[in-house]
């Protein structure tokens, strides 16, 4: 549009995916606080004498001015990034700890495929992806918890989120031992499908503890237990998501950390065998 000028705005975003772009440049993929998931070109952060390209690194909490039309109505959909100030560098803190890196991996990448409509604002997922990036930076819970809690979380704020005390077909309250994916979560003798999983009360019970933030139980779970819950959890979002996240695979659960044991019983035809998986948030 002829005589249109950018306009100049602020506000403070996770860093969730980096690009290259030409020889110096790099498209930022963020997600702020008030104006959703977007896009912007960071130019010369791959210069040696760039002043803020060490800021715009993966997982990172900054407060940047970026340079377009907030709401996307007019010029490229494509930003400028012309600041750029950290407020707390997540990423440093994950470089030596591949099983925290991996975790952050997942949550950002599903924070982007919850997010499909750019510049539409999420604050929830917003402050739950923040609060993840800073639960695995601080060490305060099992790398493994806390991205559970977080797919959690992140799919009930999509919508589905499974069901866990009341059958997901007709709605009887309890709790029930099978688990079907395709059903959308426990379900009782009566609508339990074919191929439906049965996993272990204990696993139920942890995946309502992450949801609803009981960490005292989380915590004291066992190993097996929480296995079983990642392979749950991991094949009920790439079932809504209908494709498989790209970090979710190489989630480490087979360190102590982690808590990585082949869970008792095995997992069920219809659930996705517990690849390395996901954690939580606070």
């Amino acid at each position: 549009m002829a005589g249109y000028r950018r306009q100049l705005y602020r506000d403070d975003a996770v860093v969730l995916r980096v690009q290259k772009l030409g020889e110096s440049d790099r498209i930022i993929t963020l997600l702020t606080r008030r104006h959703g998931r977007l896009r912007a070109v960071a130019r010369g952060v791959r210069r040696t004498t760039s002043k803020f390209g060490a800021r715009l690194e993966p997982f990172g909490h900054v407060d940047v001015q970026l340079a377009g039309d907030p709401k996307g109505n007019q010029g490229s959909s494509l930003h400028s990034i012309s600041q750029v100030e950290g407020i707390d560098l997540y990423g440093k803190r994950f470089l030596g700890d591949y099983p925290r890196y991996t975790a952050a991996s997942a949550i950002a990448e599903t924070a982007e495929r919850l997010t499909p409509v750019e510049r539409e604002p999420s604050l929830r997922l917003f402050q739950l992806t923040l609060g993840a990036l800073k639960s695995l930076a601080r060490g305060e819970h099992a790398t493994t918890l806390v991205l559970d809690a977080y797919l959690l979380r992140g799919m009930a704020f999509a919508g589905w989120a499974p069901a866990l005390t009341a059958c997901a077909v007709c709605g009887t309250p309890g709790k029930h031992r099978a688990f079907s994916v395709p059903a959308g979560g426990a379900v009782c003798p009566d609508c339990r499908p074919p191929g439906a999983a049965h996993p272990a009360p204990a696993t139920i019970d942890l995946m309502s503890a992450l949801t609803t933030g009981d960490w005292t139980y989380a915590d004291a779970t066992g190993a097996g237990v929480r296995r079983e819950c990642s392979g749950l959890v991991a094949a009920h979002l790439q079932w809504h998501l209908e494709r498989a996240l790209r970090s979710l695979p190489l989630v480490d659960r087979g360190s102590p950390a982690s808590g990585a044991v082949p869970p008792p019983g095995g997992v069920g035809p219809d659930v996705v065998p517990p690849a390395p998986g996901p954690p939580p948030l606070v």
